[in-house]
């Protein structure tokens, strides 16, 4: 491979360490990296999700973040906390900041709410090469909030990454060239790769390919043929090659469409789930209100609970754009009606309205007053708005079924 023939940056790429584990920690006074601590959805739950658990447990137990609370070992020594959404998102965006005096906010490209890549190109005369930037970075976070880092360095976004996962999480720091590929990446499983998930590693060990070097020594035109685009960029990426953007506005991606989900408590019969999905139409309208758009297709998906398995997922597009609530929950209703079994319990709900325009292409409709029911959703919105989410809301989110009055103290689904 001629890396002649690619851009070389200075990328980092920066992981906080069982985030919300940490977090937690930090605010009990105890050590992140000793403690054995398990952050939990709901305690009051015993099915409730770990979303979290602190090095030294995952180390001693081998819990992971799909762990169920019951499953968490009868050990005292275990530090059981609840989860706080807001703590978390507030700790990330300073950390953000705290970048924000190494690099340009155009430089900084937040991946999640634990992970972060920074572009350092040109930063030497300031704040020294790379691996120091890194070594400096790591200490400021851990002086300033007391968490700890991994950090990957590569040439662009990708080699960033894998060095992070494959290597920085056991020495803190490292880096991958192109120069490197072969050594630090070829061997390493392709499970352990980022981007390839289950599904794809078992079709990739049905062509006899269980490690990274052997997708960089398949022919391109047959990954291609049984992948189509992500056959493609599986090679390219086998060679350490990527040219996602390293700096622009990463703030502000293209909006495709607007969704909204949920997994229920407890499970739903089909004359309750009606409700929920009111309330699912109701936000995922007011989301496309906010951004001044209309969509022509609207999506319901169902999964029914462990007991019976399966679910649906269907879609009908319109004849008008809409981003009014009632025109989404009539369609969704239409589905469910066609497409439930009538029987199932009903454990996960999620709305979707895609397929955008802005609203001021759509064409009005002469035998329905459309403006009536439009200025009826962006005046809720308002009082939402200037008096809380859950200032006005439709009747039916105050029943048993409701869901709007429950998730309005929540973030991301979890207890902020």
């Amino acid at each position: 491979m001629d890396y002649s023939l690619y851009p070389r940056h200075d990328v980092l790429c920066i992981d906080m360490r069982s985030f919300y584990a940490s977090v937690e920690a930090v605010k009990l006074g105890l050590d992140p990296m000793k403690v054995m601590l398990a952050v939990v959805g709901d305690p009051n739950r015993s099915g409730s999700i770990v979303l979290a658990a602190s090095p030294a447990l995952k180390r001693k137990y081998g819990i992971s973040n799909v762990s169920r609370f019951y499953e968490l070992p009868k050990d005292p020594d275990i530090v059981i906390a609840p989860a706080h959404m807001a703590d978390y998102l507030k700790v990330s965006t300073e950390i953000t900041k705290l970048l924000n005096r190494y690099a340009p906010k155009e430089a900084i490209h937040v991946y999640s709410v634990d992970e972060v890549w920074v572009t350092v190109n040109g930063l030497e005369r300031l704040f020294g090469s790379p691996w120091e930037i890194a070594e400096k970075i790591k200490q400021d976070i851990f002086e300033s909030f007391g968490l700890t880092c991994s950090i990957g360095i590569g040439d662009n976004k990708f080699l960033a990454k894998v060095a992070m996962d494959l290597h920085a999480k056991k020495s803190g720091i490292a880096e991958c060239r192109y120069e490197d590929v072969k050594e630090k990446l070829w061997p390493a499983p392709i499970e352990k790769i980022w981007g390839i998930g289950s599904r794809m590693k078992h079709n990739l060990n049905r062509m006899g390919i269980v490690n990274l070097g052997q997708i960089a020594n398949f022919k391109l035109a047959l990954l291609k043929k049984r992948f189509g685009v992500m056959g493609e960029q599986l090679y390219w990426h086998a060679w350490g090659i990527d040219l996602s953007p390293v700096f622009g506005d990463f703030t502000r991606p293209e909006q495709k469409g607007f969704g909204h989900g949920i997994s229920l408590l407890r499970d739903y019969t089909g004359e309750e789930v009606a409700v929920c999905i009111l309330d699912l139409s109701e936000e995922v309208c007011r989301r496309a209100r906010t951004a001044n758009k209309v969509g022509k297709t609207i999506h319901l998906g169902i999964s029914y609970s462990k007991e019976t398995r399966g679910g649906f997922s269907r879609s009908q597009s319109i004849h008008i754009p809409t981003n009014v609530t009632m025109d989404v929950y009539q369609v969704c209703m239409h589905l469910f009606r066609k497409f439930y079994d009538g029987a199932s319990k009903i454990r996960h709900v999620y709305v979707t309205l895609d397929n955008l325009f802005e609203k001021g292409e759509t064409q009005l409709d002469l035998f329905e007053d459309r403006a009536k029911k439009n200025d009826i959703g962006y005046v809720m919105d308002a009082i939402r708005d200037k008096y809380g989410s859950t200032a006005i809301l439709r009747a039916s989110s105050y029943t048993d079924a409701g869901i709007t009055i429950d998730r309005s103290g929540k973030i991301g689904g979890h207890y902020a």
